[in-house]
């Protein structure tokens, strides 16, 4: 008990061997006391606010191919779409009239969809409403991040869904490691606040690469930190070696229960982190998580991500890019 006593204290420097060592917490009392210290982080940095953010997914087609999405190019099961200016345009004067402190754009990396159209839309959110514009749309080139910045566009998520380079390749057969981590630097030295994150429960992920995850977003200084679960879509090849396995599973780790494994992700990344904003998304809904809000406000969350997309798009969501 003295060992994990030590490790929930807090300390000004987290080594990737400390971080491995909480996430293997499994002694309640324990496991209590590092959620009281991530709480005690949060509201030493931002009291009891909790910020809210509309989620508006405006395209669900995708040129690219990865092995976890929905949305990938060769799922012929979706039935895809593309909002209208129009209507994205209505959404975000109603959140703006709600309460909202910003909206997520959030789209698959899609090509056919008017660049000049997106630019044209961030500046008429910009101009009739109050909101923050975070994007969540691919990688892209750096002048078109700094186009995309100079047209209003405050923040920029890009998550990188795992530090490991080889399980990277492997879930992304059109995409390099690399090139992601490039493209979240370029977005920092613009000037964006920039978002990342992480899947959690991907086969062959590890209590080692969610370490050097949370280093990443560390070394980073990402400014808001996605943590969901890896969901196996029917239709996805990633899902057939999910079943494989049984359930939630890594080699390295053994079955786990990943509700409490995102608990405890987002709680010591909160410890690490200190300053960062961490939301609760959607996709937590997608596995029954119990009170899975409140538990999240409670363990270090301080942003709450909500759909205010139309009910005739909502079963053709949910695309983890």
């Amino acid at each position: 008990m003295n060992e994990l006593s030590e490790l929930t204290i807090e300390k000004s420097y987290y080594t990737k061997q400390d971080i491995v060592s909480l996430l293997k917490i499994i002694d309640k009392k324990a496991l209590a006391d590092m959620y009281d210290l991530a709480q005690d982080i949060n509201k030493r940095n931002f009291g009891s606010k909790v910020l809210r953010c509309g989620l508006i997914e405006s395209s669900n087609y995708c040129d690219k191919n990865c092995l976890y999405c929905r949305i990938r190019r060769s799922n012929e099961k979706i039935i895809r779409f593309r909002l209208s200016q129009k209507e994205i345009l209505k959404l975000c004067h109603k959140a703006d009239k709600t309460g909202y402190n910003s909206i997520l754009l959030q789209s698959g990396e899609d090509s056919d969809y008017s660049f000049e159209d997106i630019l044209d839309t961030i500046g008429q959110i910009k101009k009739s409403t109050k909101l923050s514009v975070i994007l969540a749309t691919g990688e892209k080139t750096e002048l078109e991040y700094k186009t995309l910045k100079e047209a209003g566009a405050d923040s920029y998520i890009l998550k990188h869904e795992t530090s490991d380079p080889i399980l990277y390749r492997q879930i992304h057969p059109d995409m390099k490691y690399s090139n992601r981590i490039k493209c979240l630097r370029v977005l920092k030295q613009l000037g964006y606040t920039i978002g990342s994150g992480i899947l959690v429960g991907l086969p062959g992920q590890t209590f080692e690469s969610i370490a050097n995850d949370i280093l990443l977003f560390k070394e980073l200084d990402v400014d808001i930190i996605d943590i969901g679960p890896y969901l196996p879509y029917a239709e996805t090849p990633l899902a057939r070696k999910f079943q494989q396995a049984g359930g939630y599973f890594a080699p390295a780790i053994g079955f786990f229960d990943v509700n409490e494994m995102i608990f405890k992700i987002i709680a010591i990344t909160r410890i690490v982190t200190g300053k960062t904003l961490i939301p609760f998304t959607p996709n937590f809904n997608a596995i029954n998580f119990e009170n899975g809000k409140e538990l999240s406000l409670k363990r270090g969350a301080n942003m709450i991500l909500e759909d205010l997309i139309s009910h005739k798009y909502v079963h053709f969501l949910r695309s983890q890019i």
